[in-house]
């Protein structure tokens, strides 16, 4: 049975929290790309390297979601906040082909925090 957008998304939030970029790209298609104002990513090693990204930028973020699912396809707006850094303008799209996330587009500006 093929999950729904919905589920695989669940389901990558939970990845991301484990930190384990293989067991993060098992949420992507073997073709999928991401897309970011740097380049496009190819492939489950494409994602890890972007993924890998997150743990090391954000450590222990306080994540704000905001989700709109359409058919196939997820828009998500996205803050962050650690104890040195925030993201106030983070979007995503996601687009999800046979239980996997096949696409997706990353855009969002790491700022240090005042002391």
């Amino acid at each position: 049975m093929t999950r729904t957008p919905q589920e695989v998304f669940a389901d990558h939030g939970r990845r991301l929290g484990t930190g384990d970029l293989d067991h993060i790209a098992g949420n992507r298609t073997e073709d999928a790309v991401l897309i970011t104002p740097e380049g496009a990513y190819h492939g489950r090693d494409g994602g890890r390297r972007i993924t890998g990204r997150l743990p090391a930028d954000l450590p222990d973020a306080d994540w704000q979601l905001e989700p709109q699912f359409a058919g196939g396809v997820l828009f998500l707006q996205r803050t962050a906040v650690t104890a040195t850094h925030q993201v106030t303008d983070g979007t995503d799209t996601f687009a999800f082909r046979d239980g996997l996330i096949s696409a997706q587009t990353v855009r969002c500006t790491l700022t240090d925090l005042p002391r």
